[in-house]
């Protein structure tokens, strides 16, 4: 069964080649790093137009790595969402348009399922259920996965997301975009103790996050030393900032898979390839008896693989709309992916 998948939902144009579920064929990513960075974050308007450049050469080269032909293909998927909605509509409509003229089921992926089953993409892989912590640019949400198809949230941002926030400290120092691999770089020469910023840990029993207040704890120590003449720290205000944001991931996520009983956790999403964040959950969970489990990091940002591996289980289970014509996109997740 060979399936083409295709991902548009923010600033990646990706196309993959997924074949019985299991054999990632080929799987091909455009980055618009270089496009957003004059502007310390995404531009909707020119991420879109991105897309539309992009989306035709990388599903073709996507297509020639895997040695398939749009013909030979037995599915489509596509992020219908949640994203921006101008780039979810030039993928999901490339999607519709291909899948139409070769008759062919175009299947609609949410984002944040992709996400969950990225693990799935490496070669150490967990039974079901498992925690999943996802933290990425717009979302740091903690589920419960039942299986393939079956996700529970139980936490989720309240405001700022973890990637976000390191995307707006980045700005404030002048580190440029995108702010995760920057502040990581300089955090490695800094000492993580060496500024206490606060930790939200909001209701004793809550698994939400919020990460406004250590930005703006960020603010303030900045200004403060710029109204003093002091001179700023960066590699420490990196690091303690880091570890703030990871002591929050790591511990509710450690408290949500004691709560529910689960010893398996995953973690997803672009700040998931962040190497402080992974060696923190790897360590607290071994102090908990629990396995952790870490897709590689290449597919922890936003990438198509992802998409075919979620699109692959719709597709077998028959969990997909018929009418793939009238098919919309959403810039939010709905209730119970």
């Amino acid at each position: 069964m060979l399936l083409l998948a295709i991902e548009s939902s923010c600033d990646e144009t990706a196309a993959a080649v997924l074949q019985d579920g299991v054999n990632l064929l080929s799987s091909v990513v455009d980055s618009q790093i270089q496009v957003h960075s004059p502007y310390g974050g995404i531009v909707p308007e020119l991420a879109s137009r991105r897309h539309i450049a992009t989306i035709y050469p990388v599903v073709e080269q996507a297509l020639q790595q895997a040695g398939v032909r749009l013909d030979q293909l037995d599915a489509i998927a596509a992020t219908q969402g949640p994203g921006l909605v101008g780039s979810l509509l030039i993928g999901m409509s490339f999607a519709k348009a291909a899948a139409y003229v070769e008759n062919l089921p175009c299947i609609g992926v949410d984002h944040m399922a992709g996400h969950l089953l990225s693990i799935f993409l490496g070669k150490d892989t967990p039974s079901f259920p498992y925690i999943a912590l996802i933290a990425s640019g717009g979302h740091s949400s903690i589920y419960i996965v039942h299986d393939h198809l079956s996700y529970e949230q139980i936490g989720q941002t309240r405001d700022d997301a973890a990637g976000e926030a390191f995307d707006k400290v980045a700005k404030l120092l002048g580190l440029g975009y995108p702010g995760g691999p920057v502040i990581a770089e300089k955090a490695e020469k800094g000492k993580r103790e060496a500024i206490s910023f606060p930790r939200a840990w909001l209701e004793a029993d809550s698994f939400d996050f919020s990460f406004s207040g250590v930005k703006t704890a960020v603010v303030n120590f900045v200004n403060r030393a710029k109204q003093k003449n002091e001179e700023l720290n960066i590699p420490d205000i990196c690091a303690s900032f880091q570890e703030a944001v990871a002591d929050v991931l790591v511990e509710k996520t450690i408290m949500a898979a004691r709560k529910f009983g689960i010893d398996r956790i995953v973690l997803a999403g672009g700040v998931g390839a962040n190497q402080r964040l992974r060696e923190h959950l790897t360590f607290r969970a071994l102090e908990e008896d629990m396995g952790v489990f870490l897709p590689p990091k290449h597919f922890c940002t936003d990438n198509a693989a992802m998409i075919a591996i979620a699109g692959y289980h719709l597709f077998n289970s028959g969990r997909y709309e018929a009418d793939s014509i009238e098919m919309d996109v959403y810039s939010r997740s709905p209730v119970g992916i």
